[in-house]
């Protein structure tokens, strides 16, 4: 559905179950065509359930044709005691093509006392263009009480990553900027960090304290990208 009229495709990726369980393998395909604009979101968090066995894997690959401008903007996990997940997104960038990238989540459910009680998370970005790569993160974690605090994610519950791919675009410097002033604007419970890639983006860290402290961050940074990138207001996708 086009939410604001500006002519781009709006899609909330579902899972039947609710959530995640043990064992389960979900795969994610996308192609964007040629000139396309597509957001693709969820409904809300997505629970990450305990697992006595073999963990959860979660694979999305995305393929954005030339000039094409993806939004990949899932809300949070939440990983709950006992948690196993492995997931993966590969981002695929034609000439000319742009994406927004957002990945994070929660250490736990913490006023039910559920912080770092997961056993397993591993999740990783990769992105590229013809000319190579653009970005690859990883990261493996059990779910340690340790590493929540400094040099980890210090005391917040909340982490993420908001990722702006714009091999193309002239002015990453103005983008890095932009996304930091509004971040530091209302920064209160978290921790932010902005920088500008090696070639081709501008990434942006995140730790909050709170669910709405985070969705507050996440949007703002996304708005100022959406700006700079493409002269486009905020993109209000009406969840329930």
């Amino acid at each position: 559905m086009d939410l604001d009229g500006r002519g781009a495709a709006t899609l909330f990726l579902l899972n039947p179950t609710g959530g995640v369980l043990g064992g389960d393998r979900l795969e994610t395909a996308v192609e964007l065509g040629a000139g396309s604009q597509v957001c693709l979101s969820t409904p809300s968090a997505t629970r990450v359930y305990r697992s006595s066995g073999r963990p959860a894997t979660q694979r999305t690959t995305i393929r954005v044709a030339e000039g094409a401008r993806l939004e990949y903007v899932p809300d949070h996990l939440i990983l709950s005691p006992g948690a196993r997940l492995a997931q993966s997104l590969d981002v695929e960038l034609a000439p000319g093509a742009s994406a927004i990238v957002a990945d994070a989540w929660a250490v736990g459910r913490v006023a039910r006392g559920e912080a770092w009680g997961f056993d397993l998370l591993d999740t990783s970005i990769v992105a590229r263009d013809s000319e190579g790569l653009l970005y690859k993160d990883r990261l493996v974690l059990e779910g340690m009480p340790g590493w929540g605090g400094l040099g980890g994610t210090e005391g917040m519950a909340y982490v993420a990553t908001i990722l702006c791919l714009a091999p193309a675009h002239p002015r990453l410097r103005e983008l890095e900027r932009g996304i930091a002033e509004r971040l530091a604007a209302q920064a209160g419970e978290a921790t932010v960090g902005v920088t500008t890639l090696a070639r081709g983006g501008v990434v942006a860290r995140i730790l909050a304290a709170t669910a709405p402290a985070l969705q507050g961050l996440m949007g703002s940074a996304w708005a100022a990208a959406r700006a700079e990138l493409w002269s486009l207001p905020p993109q209000l996708l009406r969840k329930m």
